[in-house]
């Protein structure tokens, strides 16, 4: 249905708008009523070394300037002339990984007259990004903004970084999570004492709802 998750498997074909405030990450290049039953493949590949990571460097590199990115791990989903009611679609994903940095890369070519979600949403949607165009007559057809339009000025090709978080010491993020959730004078007492709790028992119970990756 034109869409990956990770932990889970996500069955809609409807497309949706994001923010989904839901409970799955999503990667949605092009979310909809997709059937490769008769016609078409979906097919992806990983890899780990070779000229395809000094292809995401290189572009990587080209996109996002003054990062040093250097690519680690790339995945490669491609939807191939896949079918939506007699006319045919083909667009990809690639994901990108390499150190502390992510990045997605969404590729289309022929594109079929349809509605459609494209983008990308997180865990309760503390990061999404909706591609300008989906539910409306401009993202497919002939004319597709998507293939015909781009964020990073290469035709038919939309780049995000999608990796999140603050790069902070241990003390730094345990300090940046109990600060925010203790801000009554009368809790400064139990605060202090359950840091140092926390501090030496290494936990950060806070860092997932904060979005605060520690770097320990």
């Amino acid at each position: 249905n034109g869409h990956l998750t990770f932990d889970s498997s996500y069955s809609s074909y409807t497309p949706q708008r994001f923010p989904l405030y839901g409970s799955i990450d999503m990667i949605a290049p092009f979310w909809t009523d997709l059937d490769n039953s008769q016609t078409g493949f979906v097919l992806y590949n990983q890899y780990t070394n070779g000229s395809v990571l000094q292809q995401a460097t290189r572009d990587i590199n080209s996109y996002f300037p003054n990062l040093n990115f250097s690519a680690g791990w790339v995945f490669v989903a491609t939807w191939y002339e896949v079918a939506y009611f007699g006319t045919k679609t083909t667009f990809q994903a690639v994901l990108i990984s390499g150190g502390q940095k992510s990045f997605v890369l969404m590729n289309y070519g022929s594109i079929a007259s349809t509605t459609l979600s494209a983008g990308y949403d997180t865990i309760n949607s503390f990061h999404h990004f909706t591609i300008p165009g989906s539910f409306s007559s401009s993202a497919t057809g002939d004319n597709s903004a998507f293939s015909l339009s781009s964020n990073v000025n290469v035709t038919g090709r939309w780049a995000f970084q999608v990796d999140s978080g603050v790069r902070v010491t241990k003390l730094d993020c345990y300090l940046y999570c109990w600060t925010s959730f203790f801000t009554v004078a009368t809790f400064k007492v139990f605060f202090y004492l359950f840091y140092i709790y926390i501090y030496l028992s290494y936990i950060c119970p806070r860092c997932n709802v904060l979005k605060v990756v520690c770097k320990i």
